[in-house]
């Protein structure tokens, strides 16, 4: 896709003002994209990274957030700001992974979603305070497992999911064996599992 304005144009819109990105969806619902694909993306990767601890899931997520706003014409349907929703959404998928990744449920609110229900706009527009502080006990709560891993284990854990490097690249930089990055990556995960045990 390609924009219609010109570059200098563009610039302007990206400082955030989402009216803009509006009008251009009036306009030119391609365009409309564009623009807000520009100002969002990365952003919202560095959000989906502080619940998933990878750079390569994070894209995915985002991408796929991406993906179903423009297939369900959601510019459409957004009621809330649009920077809201994307967050939302983001924050939702994120939580997902986390679930499948950790292996349990972490909430009423996440434990029975379907794809179709983390995407539909009531879902996303009607999180309660309730929702938003569980969130952030869950991201605290991952975050102070990381902490408490020892430290090579933390950094081996970092190394893979933060900044997507592949086993053996980490064993030939920490000068260890392979069955240690795995040995190191399991029990990494075991302890984050723990976040997810019923009490």
């Amino acid at each position: 896709m390609r924009l219609a304005s010109d570059r200098s144009d563009a610039v302007n819109v990206l400082n955030g003002d989402e009216l803009f990105i509006r009008w251009a969806f009036d306009q030119n619902p391609q365009q409309g994209f564009e623009l807000l694909f520009r100002e969002y993306y990365g952003h919202l990767c560095s959000h989906a990274v502080r619940f998933v601890y990878a750079r390569e899931v994070a894209r995915d997520i985002v991408s796929d957030t991406f993906c179903v706003f423009w297939q369900k014409e959601l510019h459409n349907q957004i009621t809330t700001s649009y920077r809201a929703y994307l967050y939302a959404a983001v924050r939702n998928r994120s939580l997902k992974y986390l679930q499948r990744e950790l292996g349990r449920q972490f909430s009423a609110t996440a434990s029975n979603a379907t794809d179709d229900e983390y995407d539909s706009i009531t879902s996303v527009e009607t999180l309660t305070p309730e929702d938003l502080m569980a969130y952030d006990e869950l991201h605290n709560r991952v975050e102070a497992a990381i902490g408490d891993l020892p430290p090579q284990r933390q950094r081996v854990f970092m190394m893979s999911r933060f900044e997507g490097k592949k086993y053996q690249t980490i064993a030939d930089e920490l000068q260890i064996s392979l069955k240690a990055v795995e040995a190191h990556i399991s029990k990494a995960l075991t302890s984050l599992r723990r976040v997810f045990a019923v009490d």
